[in-house]
């Protein structure tokens, strides 16, 4: 018996090692080409995480929230300084109830942990909810709005949270901001073009407001209403693995794809 557990400690100690090897090496490759500077992530399978672990499968929303702080690191570390996560979409508020409070608690329990840690002061990240705010509850809003105003002139890093967001909606209010203007008499319809409307969306505040690349977990293939306009030229990248075990070797393969790929932009 003694021997069979020696073998699979063995085992395990073997696997770790190839493991550790193959993320030095990941790092030694993307390091030799420029990051991307913009990543956007649709972190999907939360819930089959939880059920292919036998929990329940609200639950798979804690442990995905758990992993956001520890992506974060890695992203800058690697020289990406703006990030936009995919929390929760407009059509994820018709979800069951239970579950929609649940994600709604660990929005605000998340948003009270950054203010204690002052983790977006130490790294100068500006911080921005992007989405319909207006369905947010206010006693979340009133935490998301501390926060952006402390962290509005910080420029090393932006961190942009699609909540509530829906990329046909944001574009339906960007289309609504121009009409207005329009009948107020302070645009011309014949000066609206992609600039006009880029302006007038949730990423307008960005420096790059167009995600370089953009990572889905999970095995799906589809990009679920996420930037819709700002993803024209994206590079997308889809990973079979759920959200909550999404690991640094992930993101550098992820990275290494994106670097492979020759970016034309139509041209």
């Amino acid at each position: 018996m003694l021997g069979i557990v020696e073998s699979i400690a063995s085992r395990i100690s073997r696997n770790r090692l190839s493991l550790w090897l193959y993320e030095k090496a990941l790092v030694r490759q993307v390091s030799q080409l420029p990051p991307p500077k913009h990543i956007g992530i649709i972190m999907d399978g939360n819930r089959r995480w939880a059920e292919s672990k036998g929990l329940e499968k609200f639950l798979g929303h804690v442990f995905g929230a758990k992993k956001v702080g520890e992506v974060l690191k890695w992203c800058y570390d690697l020289g990406i300084n703006t990030v936009t996560l995919y929390v929760f979409s407009t059509e994820n508020l018709k979800r069951p109830r239970e579950e929609v409070d649940l994600i709604f608690k660990l929005f605000k329990d998340k948003l009270i942990e950054v203010m204690d840690k002052k983790v977006l002061h130490e790294t100068r990240t500006r911080f921005k909810v992007i989405g319909r705010r207006d369905l947010i509850p206010g006693e979340i809003m009133q935490y998301v709005e501390k926060i952006e105003v402390e962290t509005e002139g910080y420029s090393s890093h932006y961190l942009n949270i699609a909540f509530a967001y829906g990329g046909r909606a944001e574009i339906v209010d960007a289309v609504r901001s121009i009409a207005r203007e329009v009948s107020e008499g302070l645009l011309e319809p014949n000066d609206i073009d992609e600039e006009t409307i880029s302006k007038r969306l949730y990423t307008a505040h960005l420096p790059e407001p167009d995600p370089d690349l953009i990572i889905r977990t999970s095995g799906e293939e589809r990009l679920s209403n996420f930037l819709l306009w700002q993803s024209a030229y994206s590079e997308l990248v889809f990973m079979d693995v759920y959200w909550p075990e999404f690991r640094r070797i992930d993101l550098l393969r992820a990275i290494r794809t994106y670097q492979s790929r020759k970016r034309r932009f139509g041209l």
